[in-house]
């Protein structure tokens, strides 16, 4: 057995994959193509359902079991209206792993996937909701980091992962986040990590239904286009999120302080607010993913979009992933001892 073979074992028999690689959850993004690719190339492939009704939900991993026989999984937001409805259409489809991101899962949902024999995998944001979410029943965490793509926490991947990996053993911990090279895979599972997440490596994938200026613009970015969105108003909380700057991320700071003028004469209330936000997003991420409108669309990616060179397969783009693991591991393997 390989070391890297060696350090993922944990990831790799949790996920019952070849490989210790999960694919971020990207919204108008992870669906049958790309999740079929990413699990028939020795990943997890990871179903983003975002705000798709259960009957779409059901087709889409109808179709996604129809071009894989390898397992993959179904992200699902919290606070989705239809979310019991979602869970039975995992469990009717025999999905193994079920992923919750958005906030702290209720303990319905979570005894709700628990029962139909899936696993159960959480985002936690920090070494308290770790432990929590443990006790809660979750069966794997991921931990990601501020540079990742989409909505982002406050604290970054390498922080997060210090105070998590050394102290959380109960569970498999996968560590995403910035995550763009085989090298940063191999020195998070030398730090205890069970694998890794990658999103913005696979977005512009030749398998990747994303359109081809979508690509493009990841192409020709460096890390520091990916910028994190800042909210205006303490009243409006705003979970920041982290995209190319373009004229869309202006358009959203207009956005807010649309929003907090309303608030301000009283003509809306803060939860409809927020939902507009939410809103904008949903519908500035479309644009750009599915239209191609790259000026007023949401280019969502993270820091690691620098490392996004060309429009490559998926297989090589996982295949370049483990080769770099390797390398790095044997490297340092074969280092000289330090004198005593």
């Amino acid at each position: 057995m390989s070391r890297l073979a060696h350090l993922s074992a944990r990831g790799t028999a949790f996920l019952g994959s070849r490989h210790a690689i999960m694919a971020g959850a990207m919204t108008w993004v992870s669906e049958r193509n790309l999740v079929s690719a990413i699990s028939n190339a020795g990943g997890f492939g990871v179903i983003a359902c975002g705000s798709m009704t259960p009957a779409l939900l059901d087709a889409e991993i109808a179709a996604t079991k129809a071009l894989t026989q390898c397992p993959f999984g179904v992200n699902l937001i919290t606070l989705h209206p239809a979310m019991n409805e979602l869970i039975d259409v995992c469990a009717s489809h025999g999905v193994g792993h079920v992923v919750l991101a958005g906030g702290i899962p209720s303990g319905d949902a979570i005894a709700r996937i628990k029962a139909s024999g899936a696993k159960l995998m959480c985002f936690a944001p920090a070494l308290s909701f770790a432990k929590k979410l443990i006790r809660s029943g979750a069966d794997a965490l991921i931990i990601e980091g501020a540079e990742a793509g989409g909505h982002i926490g406050p604290v970054s991947t390498s922080v997060l992962a210090q105070e998590i990996l050394p102290v959380v053993t109960q569970v498999p911990v996968f560590v995403a986040g910035g995550i763009g090279r085989g090298e940063a895979i191999a020195a998070y599972l030398e730090m205890g990590a069970a694998g890794v997440q990658l999103g913005t490596r696979f977005a512009a994938s030749t398998e990747s239904v994303a359109h081809p200026n979508f690509k493009r613009a990841f192409i020709r970015a460096s890390a520091r286009d990916a910028v994190a969105s800042v909210q205006l108003d303490g009243r409006l909380p705003v979970i920041p999120v982290r995209a190319l700057k373009n004229a869309g991320s202006e358009a959203f700071t207009a956005k807010q302080r649309e929003m907090v003028g309303h608030l301000d004469a009283g003509s809306v209330e803060l939860a409809e607010a927020q939902l507009q936000i939410e809103h904008y997003w949903a519908g500035a991420l479309r644009r750009a993913v599915v239209d191609g409108d790259v000026e007023t669309g949401s280019l969502m990616a993270g820091q690691s979009v620098g490392m996004v060179t060309r429009e490559a397969p998926v297989a090589e783009i996982i295949a370049e992933l483990v080769m770099e693991a390797e390398t790095a591991l044997s490297r340092r393997d074969s280092a000289p001892a330090a004198p005593a």
